[in-house]
């Protein structure tokens, strides 16, 4: 069962974005950048395309 997530549909402050960011340049895995953020894969996955970041999506 996937995990709940209630930060549901929030927006991004800056510092997550900064963090994700480092994430994506270090070459971490998409679960464990969503983990770190308290954020849904998806929700990741969608704000990294947004940024025009590329993430590992398994490791």
């Amino acid at each position: 069962m996937a995990e709940k997530f209630e930060r549901h549909r929030q927006p991004w402050k800056t510092e997550e974005v900064q963090k994700l960011h480092q994430f994506a340049k270090k070459g971490m895995a998409l679960k464990a950048i969503a983990k770190a953020l308290t954020r849904s894969e998806e929700s990741v996955k969608d704000r990294a395309k947004a940024d025009g970041l590329s993430i590992a999506k398994l490791r």
